[in-house]
């Protein structure tokens, strides 16, 4: 099943068990599919689908940290709650092991040899690592690889 039919099943079955709070969150995410659709003429793949939604966890991992910066505890729990429906449609996270062995797959295999080729790196890991890791944390992992460190 595709991941935008497996997001509308989801959506019916949060209306009728009456989950209002998971529903708001998957109506908002086939919003945002909807309106990249829109704007971009497109019909989105599952790539471009988990795209939209790794963007939206980190709009709300950014929310968090606002709003816990500015003492609303509240509003950090519903983002972190928004975070947790989100994720049921990323798939499984690579391991530590996993990732650092991909990024010295990605090294080899272009070539890289320093800082300068980090983008060359960089574009090969997000292509297997895309929706399974963290690319901030990914970028800082190469940029050490490539420093020497």
């Amino acid at each position: 099943m595709a991941l935008k039919e497996r997001i509308t099943e989801d959506m019916k079955a949060a209306m009728r068990a009456g989950e209002k709070d998971r529903l708001g969150v998957i109506r908002m995410l086939q919003a945002a599919i909807k309106q990249r659709e829109v704007d971009e003429r497109i019909t989105l793949d599952d790539a471009a689908v988990l795209a939209v939604i790794e963007k939206m966890v980190k709009q709300r991992r950014e929310a968090i940290a606002q709003f816990e910066a500015g003492g609303r505890a509240d509003l950090a729990a519903k983002e972190t709650q928004e975070i947790h429906v989100l994720k049921v449609y990323l798939p499984e996270p690579l391991s530590e092991a996993e990732l650092t062995n991909l990024i010295d797959t990605a090294v080899a295999a272009t070539g890289a040899a320093s800082i300068k080729d980090m983008g060359k790196v960089m574009a090969a890991v997000k292509a297997e690592a895309a929706g399974r890791a963290d690319m901030g944390a990914v970028s800082a992992l190469i940029k050490q690889r490539l420093s020497g460190g």
